[in-house]
């Protein structure tokens, strides 16, 4: 398989706030050098690294599916000229980074946790500490 992206415009779509009017589609150069009959799959915007394949790109190219979508839009950026087109490969390489673990300290005891989501705020004591708080108030 020769894999390559197939980028292209869509003018006709009357909402281009979201920047969806630029689609990525993967083809396969050794098929056909013509753009319907290399199509493979859609290129998603963002790829779930748990190993959930919900995208038809996860489920054709499996567990190789970040690292080919990775090489794929740098060999793009590379090859483009078009600004716009160049932004969203960015945009897209972007999303595809992972996200840091963010570590933050108790208030209490001083010790770093990872903190949850409490409604809008964000945990600033850690489970022990909590639980302690709890148990000394009933």
């Amino acid at each position: 398989m020769n894999l390559r992206l197939y980028i292209f415009k869509r003018d006709d779509i009357r909402d281009h706030s979201l920047g969806k009017y630029i689609h990525i589609a993967v083809v396969d150069s050794d098929r056909s050098k013509d753009y319907p009959s290399n199509f493979v799959c859609v290129l998603p915007q963002q790829t779930s690294g748990k190993g959930a394949q919900s995208s038809a790109f996860a489920r054709v190219f499996g567990n190789n599916s970040l690292e080919l979508a990775k090489r794929l839009l740098t060999e793009a950026f590379e090859t483009e000229d078009d600004i716009e087109i160049k932004a969203e490969i960015e945009k897209r390489l972007k999303l595809l980074e992972p996200k840091p673990i963010v570590q933050v300290k108790c208030r209490v005891c001083g010790n770093s946790f990872e903190p949850k989501r409490l409604g809008r705020f964000q945990q600033k004591i850690c489970q022990e500490c909590r639980r302690k708080k709890n148990l000394s108030q009933e």
